[in-house]
């Protein structure tokens, strides 16, 4: 029998606690948002599927409209070995024949069932008990053949013609988790081999889904976060076997899916981290820039303070009251991230001396030694070189160093605007530190 002493359990209980409350503003962010999720054949394949199924079940139970749709490639090339039948590919697109098309649908179908049959397990003592899971599925896209490219007919392969929305939303309204398997329907009743991708991307664009969260592949060359235009840039540097769904990403950004991730299906939970933490576990994809420095306003103060009563309460930064905030709030720049403020300072101008003096620089502790601070610094610069003034100071107690190393020197007391002067803390005995604006 295993046991646990008071500390394990204090540990136990301080970790939960924290995750649930970093976690408690994208539960609340997320709800009855929508959400379309696509996992290759390889995903299904891989030791994490049960517990991404657990994973997809929870976001369920969440409020969470999920729209799955599923690929199937290394499970049809599969059975297509075994029953000796040709495999060929033209520009990555699956040439399907008459013998191969037979073999996706059995693959696809059984496939579907099974993921079906995962979405309704509820076993007491298991992750999914009682959970209640409805699965829909059904002829819910159009397709239309791909035609003839380059000389090579693709026969049975297709493209998206068109997504029943007004079905999806039926379902998503009911709660129900749609699935939607890599096959077709054409009016005409042939069915279409697709790809998984293009139907995720066609579908999110077209139900303005909050998110496109694709699962698969590791891009061990891509940033964390990417705009447009940087996703676009960084096409060159990725194998071409991982340009398609970075292709497919870039087409729902600039169709009104605001963000797209694309996750490993190597690392286990990397869905919950991914939606649920601040800093994400795989790469983000998206239409505006993830972090936006701003002038703060009133709203901002409660996380301008929970930012900076760390850093008062050690004696870095001088306390500033609540009134005090609400009063200078004007003065204040916050870089905001997802939402959340991880760092600020204040600018404070002396026309008459063509002074400004920077002030309370803070930095949320994950954030530190990345570049933050820099960053804020050079946009106050930017700020009181606009306005006119041409020297920045700033006291400090704990950072001299790494204000010198901004291009900062030392100064004297009698170097700050007179108005300063008066208000100088000599118990304090701060540094005074200058840099003259270029």
């Amino acid at each position: 029998m295993k046991t646990h002493n008071n500390n394990e359990l204090s540990h136990d209980n301080a970790t939960t606690t924290n995750w649930f409350r970093s976690a408690a503003p994208y539960i609340h962010a997320h709800r009855n948002s929508t959400f379309v999720i696509a996992f290759d054949g390889e995903t299904i394949e891989s030791e994490y599927f049960d517990s991404l199924i657990h994973d997809l079940a929870l976001l369920n139970s969440l409020g969470i409209r999920l729209v799955l749709v599923f690929g199937a490639r290394p499970q049809i090339e599969q059975q297509c070995q075994t029953h000796k039948i040709a495999i060929t590919y033209h520009n990555g697109l699956r040439v399907t024949d008459d013998a191969s098309l037979k073999i996706a649908k059995s693959v696809i179908g059984k496939l579907r069932l099974e993921i079906e049959a995962q979405l309704s397990f509820s076993l007491p003592h298991t992750p999914m008990a009682d959970a209640q899971i409805r699965c829909t599925s059904g002829n819910l896209v159009t397709a239309q053949p791909a035609g003839i490219r380059e000389g090579v007919d693709l026969q049975h392969t297709g493209k998206v013609r068109r997504i029943d929305t007004m079905g999806i939303e039926q379902q998503l309204q009911q709660s129900n988790i749609v699935l939607l398997p890599p096959l077709g329907y054409s009016p005409t009743g042939e069915i279409f081999n697709l790809s998984a991708e293009e139907i995720a991307t066609v579908t999110a664009s077209e139900l303005g889904a909050d998110k496109l969260i694709f699962i698969g592949k590791a891009y061990p060359n891509l940033e964390r976060e990417l705009t447009l235009s940087q996703a676009e840039i960084a096409l060159s540097d990725i194998l071409p076997a991982h340009q398609h769904t970075v292709h497919a990403a870039l087409s729902a950004c600039s169709t009104g899916v605001q963000r797209v991730h694309l996750l490993d299906r190597a690392v286990d939970g990397a869905l919950l981290q991914e939606l649920f933490s601040r800093d994400g576990a795989g790469i983000l994809i998206s239409a505006e820039s993830f972090e936006t420095t701003r002038q703060a306003t009133i709203d901002d103060i409660g996380g301008i303070l929970e930012l900076i009563q760390p850093l008062e309460n050690k004696g870095f930064l001088v306390k500033r009251s609540l009134d005090l905030l609400e009063i200078e709030i004007a003065h204040f720049t916050v870089l905001e991230r997802d939402g959340t403020i991880i760092a600020c300072a204040a600018l404070y101008p002396y026309p008459e001396n063509q002074i400004a003096e920077l002030a309370c620089l803070a930095v949320a502790e994950n954030y530190q030694d990345l570049g933050r601070g820099k960053q804020l610094l050079m946009t106050l610069e930017r700020q009181a070189h606009s306005a006119g003034l041409t020297t920045l100071c700033v006291l400090t107690t704990q950072t001299t160093h790494w204000f010198i190393e901004q291009g900062f020197k030392v100064a004297e007391i009698t170097d700050l605007p007179i108005a300063k002067q008066s208000l100088y803390n000599f118990q304090r005995n701060a540094k005074v530190l200058k840099k003259v604006l270029s």
